[in-house]
This record gives structure tokens, sequence and C-alpha cells, in this order.
């Protein structure tokens, strides 16, 4: 796998996926993970604009920031195989655990092994993998705000 600069692909998900944009959602971190994936962390601004009822960011922007993250890992783990399939969330779950206060991060990571989701695509199947996703605070190290779980595939052109 060679490995993408996280500048394009910051670049590339913030072009193609607006509400990020919206959101002003950046990527601040995009790693190999040790296994063959990548971790990236994604990184949504304290603004009140983006706040709810009890002062905290929204629900759907946490979701968001969480989805980002999981697109940046997914987006640089198939770089590679990007002109022959495309990346769709198929699904997500998300459980909210406390509230969120301040700038927020979602770490993001592969939970299965990218050469067995090559390996499908190239049998003419259409894989479905997940990625992991953890969003938390620097006021609160250690402790998720949020836990997310998005389940995507790589769709043949």
């Amino acid at each position: 796998m060679t490995f993408p600069d996280a500048a394009t692909v910051a670049a590339g998900i913030l072009q193609t996926v607006p509400f990020a944009r919206t959101l002003n959602i950046s990527l601040i971190d995009l790693e190999p993970d040790g296994v063959g994936g990548v971790r990236a962390i994604a990184e949504l601004p304290d603004d009140p604009a983006l706040h709810n009822h009890v002062g905290g960011p929204h629900a759907g922007a946490l979701f968001t920031l969480g989805e980002t993250a999981s697109g940046a890992v997914v987006v640089a783990t198939f770089a590679d195989q990007l002109d022959r399939a495309v990346p769709l969330t198929v699904r997500a779950d998300i459980s909210y655990r406390r509230l969120a206060r301040g700038r927020v991060r979602a770490t993001a990571r592969l939970d299965s092994a990218p050469a067995q989701v090559v390996s499908a695509l190239e049998m003419g199947e259409r894989p479905e993998f997940t990625v992991r996703v953890s969003i938390g605070t620097d006021a609160t190290p250690g402790l998720a705000s949020a836990e997310m779980t998005v389940v995507w595939t790589l769709r043949p052109r």
C-alpha cells in the first residue's frame, strides 16, 4: 500500500463531502496503524453555532465528525483501489456516552484486514468492512463522549 498524504486525503474529503466543510471539520492526523490500515483523527471546532440545547456539540455534528474520520480511514487505506471502486457508507451506529464540551476529536481505525477487503473486491464482490470511531474531548481524556461503528463498502465502478 502506498500511504497517501494527509493533506491530499483531507482536501479530497472536504471537496466531495460539503457538509464536513460546513461544520468546519478538519483532518488533523493520518498515519499507518501498524496492521496494514490507517488511523485518522478529525476535529470539530468548539462553535456555538454547532451546539445543542445543553451547550455541547449537536448529536448530528458529532455523527458527521465520526463519519468523516471513518471516511478518511477508508480513502487513505484504499486509495489505490479508488479508480475501480467507490467507497460508500452502508450503515452506522453511534452511542452517545457523555456530554462533550469544547473542541472534539474523532479517532478512527479500520476493523478489518485491508488485504481481505481488496481480495473480495478482486473476486468481483462488494466487500463490507467496519471502521470503529472513538469521539472525545481534551476535557475528558480517555473517556469517550461517543462511540461509533461505521460499515463501509467498496462498490465496483
